[in-house]
């Protein structure tokens, strides 16, 4: 505010400024290769377009991914790309209302509120379990986040629903505080803890596998030998990793690309748009049969 006591409008400033025709894109986690894939396949459609990108990371809290949709709401946006918890929805409402487009990331919407850009992740799961079910494998520690992260949510649903129907298949789920490396390292004094002991591991995504891999390979554990490891995303490390990571393959650059699409429809041709690959395992190393 001036000494005059006048409040700027930063939104009519904005569009003066040109950055009205920004669009704003909030991630759990910048750092997650994953989201960065997807941020590049977003830029693939605003950068035909010339339209600046604002980004900003959440790190999976609540609370500082609504400071940021209020920071983008400020700059005027013309558009959200959001991968949000659920206690964020009402504040994607106002938007809507607005007349801020909004598209969900990688988020299922079943009340068909937002239009979205998603996989299978359910499918991708079982697809995972159905692999490790016909190794021999019956008991499963699956690392997961947080039960409020809509695929967090559909992953553990599709894994459960696959060895439901197995005897004497046991799922024991852990759900950590973020999806991080870190995460999944001390996910390992848990998951060793249970009885009888497991012979696999479902990660929800490949940064909890690689913490994972590290905690037990700090354990002297071998993998595949006396365990099984499968994660979720193909991340750019995983086949570079020793095993490599078996993981369920989903194209996060298309993912982003769509998005963008949706949100910005001008600047690609009507068929190339909702076009996404099918999530698909990708078996390398790091699991394998019970002999």
């Amino acid at each position: 505010m001036s000494a005059s006591g006048y409040s700027v409008n930063s939104t009519a400033r904005a569009l003066k400024s040109g950055i009205g025709q920004a669009i704003g894109v909030v991630v759990l986690d910048v750092a997650n290769p994953f989201w960065g894939e997807v941020i590049k396949g977003v830029e693939t459609v605003t950068s035909a377009g010339q339209i600046p990108l604002i980004i900003g990371s959440s790190n999976e809290d609540a609370g500082t991914e609504r400071r940021i949709l209020e920071s983008f709401e400020s700059q005027g946006v013309r558009g959200v790309l959001v991968a949000p918890t659920h206690a964020n929805l009402p504040t994607l409402r106002r938007f809507q209302a607005k007349g801020i487009k909004v598209v969900l990331l990688d988020k299922e919407d079943p009340e068909g509120e937002f239009p979205s850009m998603s996989l299978d992740h359910a499918a991708g799961a079982a697809t995972a379990a159905r692999f490790l079910l016909d190794g021999g494998h019956r008991r499963f520690a699956l690392v997961n986040g947080s039960p409020d992260i809509s695929w967090c949510s559909s992953r553990s649903r599709g894994f459960h629903a696959e060895c439901g129907g197995v005897a004497g298949a046991v799922v024991q789920e852990f759900n950590m505080s973020a999806m991080t490396v870190e995460e999944g390292w001390r996910s390992v004094s848990l998951l060793l803890a249970v009885e009888p002991a497991v012979t696999a591991v479902f990660c929800a995504n490949d940064m909890l596998a690689l913490g994972v891999l590290k905690g037990l390979a700090q354990r002297g554990i071998e993998v595949p030998r006396q365990m099984s490891v499968v994660g979720y995303d193909d991340a750019m490390f995983s086949e570079l990793l020793s095993p490599g990571l078996t993981t369920v393959r989903q194209s996060a650059a298309d993912i982003g690309r769509q998005a963008g699409l949706l949100i910005a429809p001008e600047f690609a041709p009507a068929e190339e748009r909702g076009v996404l690959p099918h999530p698909r395992l990708v078996v390398r190393g790091s699991a394998r049969a019970l002999s």
